[in-house]
């Protein structure tokens, strides 16, 4: 009788999990083999084919899945209306007209003019693409100041009582943690020469280097973000469960596994791991006790890698320090940060500061704020 490992699972693993746990399966029932330098025998190749099916049917239905998106989102394209596109097409003549001076084109306000909604929609949408921190997050695109009731649950205490003696009434406390408007700038200059051709797509180009521009920006303060005056970040929320590693200089499997079990159980289902691509490199090498790699490859995952079953998100803009009571890396389900950003976007055209580099400058501004509001779904390792 042929055993295998028991890996533990929840109780409605994902595709990707049972994936890894077939993975895991029969690299066992190889190295099982090598070991004893032989060959399979007939029951070993039956479980061999099985896992082998089993894991070619999950990338079949991982496959399906994807394809079944790009329709789609292909079918949604399809669906726009021709007034839709003309609409599109007129407030794409009209920004263009206002890059080039016209100032009537749009309508100005004393700090800029306010981007056509489908021009700023394609900027907000291509950001989403850029930042995936950003896609994981709960975004309200509104204007104005957000405030998030949070209620206390230790402020309602149940305990044993004596026969016959009155419960004492306690008061249970809400706290309100606001989202506010701290206002951001991205500059873009572009040549006049290329301006002024026809064959170039000078709104593609201003949509992509905002974009581009904007998501950098977010990613770095949804991560790092100093608060009070500015959008707060994971690794400097307060509100963020922060778990103690062993040592002052690295980490270890056992500071992993701490991190990954401070999330709850219900919120385990979307956790992944954010951290710079130093630590990741450092994790490669690492090795648990039975000499298996702590870092998983898998081409499934956007980075390409999971470790302790959940995917890992690599960010520049994480910490790479490894240093006494510095944070290094996070883990847990990024819905839990709140971002607001102001589906409005303001803009100047600036044809004189850059006149004499043959130029014109544009100008965009934004308004956010970040703030981890649930925080029993994030979690951040602490080194010693």
């Amino acid at each position: 009788m042929i055993t295998l490992p028991k890996l533990e699972t929840r109780a409605m693993p994902s595709l990707l999990e049972q994936r890894n746990n077939y993975m895991t399966n029969l690299e066992t029932l190889i190295e099982k083999a090598k070991t004893e330098t032989r060959a399979l025998d007939d029951e070993e190749q039956k479980t061999f084919n099985k896992l082998k099916e089993d894991i070619n049917n999950i990338d079949k239905t991982i496959l399906a899945e994807q394809e079944a998106e790009k329709l789609k989102s292909a079918e949604m394209q399809q669906t726009k209306t021709p007034e839709d596109q003309e609409k599109r097409a007129l407030a794409e003549d009209k920004f263009i007209r206002f890059l080039h001076g016209e100032t009537r084109a749009l309508d100005v306000a004393n700090n800029g003019a306010i981007i056509p909604e489908e021009i700023s929609s394609r900027i907000i949408t291509r950001v989403r693409e850029l930042s995936p921190i950003y896609q994981r997050a709960t975004v309200f695109n509104v204007g104005g100041d957000l405030s998030f009731p949070a209620f206390d649950s230790q402020s309602i205490v149940t305990d044993y009582i004596a026969d016959m003696v009155a419960l004492t009434a306690q008061n249970g406390n809400f706290t309100s943690r606001k989202l506010q408007n701290f206002i951001a700038g991205s500059l873009v200059t572009i040549s006049r020469s290329l301006m002024n051709r026809t064959d170039f797509d000078l709104t593609s180009f201003i949509v992509n280097m905002m974009s581009q521009s904007i998501s950098n920006f977010l990613e770095r303060e949804l991560l790092i973000g100093a608060g009070t005056t500015a959008m707060t970040g994971i690794f400097t929320d307060a509100n963020v469960t922060s778990v103690t590693a062993t040592g002052a200089t690295a980490v270890t499997l056992d500071d992993l596994i701490s991190t990954q079990l401070s999330i709850p159980e219900a919120f385990q289902g979307q956790c992944e791991w954010i951290m710079n691509k130093s630590l990741v490199a450092t994790l490669r090498k690492m090795k648990d006790a039975d000499g298996k790699p702590l870092l998983n490859p898998d081409i499934t995952q956007a980075y390409g890698w999971t470790l302790l079953g959940r995917p890992v998100l690599i960010s520049e803009n994480a910490p790479n320090t490894m240093t006494t009571g510095l944070k290094v890396l996070s883990y847990g389900d990024y819905s839990g940060m709140y971002i607001k950003l102001a589906q409005n976007i303001e803009i100047q055209v600036l044809n004189e500061l850059f006149s004499t580099s043959h130029a014109t400058g544009i100008v965009g501004y934004v308004e956010a704020d970040s703030r981890v509001i649930e925080d029993q779904k994030i979690s951040v390792l602490k080194l010693a």
